[in-house]
């Protein structure tokens, strides 16, 4: 994943669909859906636009002095946008394995990036474009997912892309030459720090 101040509006070729305000207000949802879960109180009410009730994949991603500190998400629309980022914004500060639960010191110094993913489609290898797609590999239960930027911050070729795709879903890392499903997906990436 980026650091907050490698974040770029969005990877390469993908076209803006959220405004600055809608942004805006989909980053301070993210924080104070945090905020709530550790104050223990209802999150304030914030009303969304039409737009951001339409169901999408997100994935949320939390840094705290720039260093990865959660990530947590949805690849598929199944709520509506804004309800998306409230639950992954909580999942990834309290429910992500690799971390303990984010603490209500850190909490102040956080920094989200939201990750908006388009449907997902079959995708051939050679389809794939680096900075530009995302993955999902799966085969039977398995299933493994890396967002468009993750091979760019790590300036992997496309091969190890899908093997490490690979290994995420626990699957050999040939898997995708013998028959696992690979999906792509683009990402609309903003964040805190732009």
């Amino acid at each position: 994943m980026s650091q907050p101040s490698e974040v770029s509006p969005s990877p390469a070729g993908v076209i803006p669909e959220y405004g600055a305000d809608e942004r805006k207000f989909l980053l301070q949802l993210a924080h104070e859906s945090i905020a709530a879960s550790l104050q223990r109180r209802e999150p304030a009410l914030l009303t969304p636009s039409s737009h951001l009730c339409e169901p999408r994949g997100v994935f949320t991603t939390l840094y705290l002095d720039s260093r990865l500190r959660g990530c947590v998400g949805y690849p598929s629309a199944m709520l509506p946008l804004y309800r998306a980022t409230i639950e992954t914004a909580r999942a990834a500060a309290f429910e992500d394995p690799r971390f303990a639960p984010v603490t209500l010191a850190e909490a102040g110094e956080i920094e989200i990036s939201l990750s908006v993913l388009s449907r997902l489609i079959p995708i051939t290898p050679g389809e794939i474009q680096i900075g530009v797609h995302g993955l999902v590999i799966s085969d039977g239960e398995r299933r493994g997912l890396l967002l468009p930027q993750v091979p760019v911050e790590h300036r992997w070729d496309r091969t190890t892309f899908l093997e490490q795709t690979c290994m995420k879903a626990g699957l050999p890392l040939d898997a995708w030459r013998s028959g696992a499903r690979i999906e792509g997906f683009t990402a609309e990436v903003f964040g805190d720090v732009e």
